[in-house]
């Protein structure tokens, strides 16, 4: 009898330090990705130019530079959705993230696409920008 419960024990004790490290590995698991925050501010009747540009050609671009779309987002409130479009892209790192916006901002496609959409004037007033890193408890992996 001694011997099955010294069995037990050590099936415990195994338990343990293998239930421990699986949640060592969990945590080390948090997305070391960086995270931008973007909320374009269209400028007065740009909407549906602005929401045409990213779908024909930016989201093609940004791929193109390194840029992982995560998504983008229209608010619920019509006026509100005429105004501004959301959305969040990821980068291995801050510094990727500023490489690739170089590269893209200084790309001859992005430069004659922005152009050509904008003959008629701008079609965005203001950009907001916020680079985020997951929590740890984040459900981002």
């Amino acid at each position: 009898m001694t011997r099955h419960l010294l069995i037990l024990a050590a099936l415990a004790g195994l338990t343990v330090l293998v239930g421990r490290s699986a949640f060592a590995d969990k945590e080390k698991k948090v997305s070391t990705r960086v995270f931008e925050l973007r909320i374009y501010h269209a400028a007065p009747g740009k909407m549906k130019a602005l929401h045409e540009r990213f779908r024909n050609h930016t989201c093609k671009l940004f791929k193109k530079h390194g840029m992982e779309l995560i998504a983008f987002w229209s608010p619920q409130d019509p006026k509100d959705a005429e105004q501004r479009l959301i959305y969040v892209l990821a980068y291995p790192s801050k510094e990727a993230a500023e490489a690739s916006w170089k590269a893209f901002r200084s790309d001859p496609e992005w430069l004659k696409v922005r152009d050509e959409s904008e003959k008629d004037g701008k079609l965005v007033a203001k950009i907001e920008s916020v680079y985020m890193d997951p929590t740890d408890y984040s459900a981002m992996k």
